[in-house]
């Protein structure tokens, strides 16, 4: 009897071994905080909170006529630039080279200018840098915004990719692997899940002694709070 219960014990204590404790947040697995970084008053507003996005998507844009007229001028002036410099290279043979140079110049320096003017228009206008949904909002029409102090007037995050942002005792730092299965669950809710460790950060945080590791997954509400058990050896 006295074998059996021993048998007991120490089955419970390799399991317990196998499972290491870890609790986590949840957070979205991409996000940013968008901002303009050129002056002006917002004309449109293409996206409230909660509209879902593409990358690319025109989100909001500052008055810009004047900037549009601007590379329109260039355009033009660069239209006519190469044409002259396309006419001087079929007589090269005729002209001296400082000429040709002279013109190949103002070819150049055409192009440059509406590269130039296309970056200033291009900064009036805020797109997603990715797939996503717009989860806070703080800017309306004719909102004054300034390059100089940077203001977030819109948030965005990954749609349905999330990440478990998990921390556990820095003693197990040679134990947690990328890989390994994480059962767990988040708070409000019954279902019990698994993941597989995606990254183990190369660090032990001083102030409270833990590693941090992550977890791919999909779905939840970034914010929440849950805990679960890696497990660090999945063949037994």
């Amino acid at each position: 009897m006295k074998k059996v219960i021993l048998s007991f014990m120490l089955l419970i204590l390799n399991i317990q071994a196998e499972e290491v404790y870890a609790t986590f947040s949840v957070e979205a697995d991409q996000s940013a905080n968008l901002a303009f970084t050129s002056s002006g008053i917002v004309n449109h507003i293409s996206v409230d909170v909660a509209t879902i996005v593409k990358k690319g998507d025109t989100l909001v844009q500052l008055q810009n006529a004047d900037l549009k007229a601007a590379l329109k001028i260039a355009s033009t002036s660069l239209k006519y630039a190469k044409r002259e410099y396309d006419r001087q290279l079929k007589v090269k043979q005729l002209v001296d080279e400082s000429r040709l140079d002279s013109h190949a110049f103002k070819f150049e320096n055409a192009k440059a200018q509406l590269d130039y003017q296309q970056a200033l228009l291009n900064k009036t206008i805020l797109k997603a840098p990715f797939d996503g949904v717009i989860y806070e909002k703080s800017v309306e029409l004719g909102d004054a915004v300034s390059g100089a102090m940077l203001r977030t007037i819109l948030k965005i995050q990954s749609l349905h990719k999330r990440k478990l942002i998990l921390g556990f005792d820095q003693k197990y730092w040679k134990t947690i692997k990328v890989g390994q299965t994480f059962k767990y669950g988040i708070d409000g809710d019954t279902k019990r899940y698994m993941g597989k460790i995606s990254k183990v950060y190369p660090f032990a945080d001083s102030a409270n002694r833990k590693i941090i590791a992550e977890v791919e997954a999909k779905n939840f509400t970034p914010g929440l709070f849950g805990e679960g058990y890696i497990i660090v050896d999945d063949k037994k």
